[in-house]
């Protein structure tokens, strides 16, 4: 099922495939649902009720005039939810849309059951030197190529492309660090996956899996969403991403 539900002002694209336990998917940042999850989500359709979103100005998603926030798009999530009578869930966010479930596991914490926290960043330290600086200076031409073809697949509208890319730029430009205490009031049980040669470093993935109450990690020999088979992976014929869904099944089941 493919639909659009008025949340907080939005018009919230979201699907829903397969039957059994919710299971939220949450993209990255410049990315849809299909770039992101395109992979693995007909796996988890499986064994789970899959609700995979595109959160403001992604994908079919349009924007509207107001500030764009990883707490906005965990509000945004809690929403749909409530919209769909989901009272709770287990929550899947690679990148950008990591650091969104830690904002659902600091705001919403009734409404998790488990998180799958995939590259995700609670601290400006978890990116290499320098990494922020360069948001100063970004333009579109610097956005990857299949990541304009995903979203034009999905919303053929220039414009639209143009703002996804400024608010992911200005998002970035302004995060501030997740306080610890924040962090360690998330009572989920989560498992925290990163790659071993990718942008967000691995010290950053084990920092955030000790400061968690419940966690466990795995630091996989991977790119940044490799490990996913996320559409920039670098590696399309590895068999990492299917050990990867087996090993969050395990996780979510246990």
């Amino acid at each position: 099922m493919c639909a659009f539900a008025q949340i907080n002002g939005l018009e919230l694209y979201y699907e829903v495939h397969g039957s059994g336990s919710p299971l939220v998917l949450i993209h990255g940042g410049g990315s849809t649902i299909e770039s992101t999850f395109g992979y693995l989500l007909p796996t988890f359709a499986r064994s789970h009720r899959v609700i995979a979103v595109e959160l403001q100005a992604h994908g079919r998603t349009k924007d509207i005039d107001r500030p764009l926030s990883f707490e906005q798009d965990a509000d945004d999530v809690a929403a749909l939810l409530q919209h769909l009578q989901i009272d709770q869930a287990d929550f899947l966010g690679f990148s950008n849309g990591g650091t969104t479930c830690l904002q659902l596991g600091i705001r919403h914490p009734t409404l998790v059951r488990k998180l799958v926290l995939a590259s995700a960043i609670f601290r400006r330290s978890g990116m290499p030197p320098n990494f922020f600086d360069g948001f100063d200076q970004a333009t579109i031409a610097m956005l990857p190529e299949p990541l304009k073809q995903a979203y034009l697949k999905v919303n053929p509208d220039p414009a639209g492309l143009q703002a996804m890319f400024e608010r992911d730029t200005a998002r970035m430009r302004s995060f501030q660090d997740i306080r610890d205490e924040d962090i360690r009031s998330i009572t989920a049980a989560t498992l925290v996956i990163n790659g071993d040669a990718e942008m967000v470093l691995a010290s950053h993935a084990l920092e955030l899996a000790q400061t968690l109450p419940q966690a466990r990690l795995a630091i996989l020999p991977s790119g940044h969403g490799d490990y996913l088979g996320e559409l920039m992976s670098a590696e399309h014929a590895s068999q990492l991403p299917a050990l990867v869904a087996t090993m969050i099944e395990e996780f979510l089941a246990a």
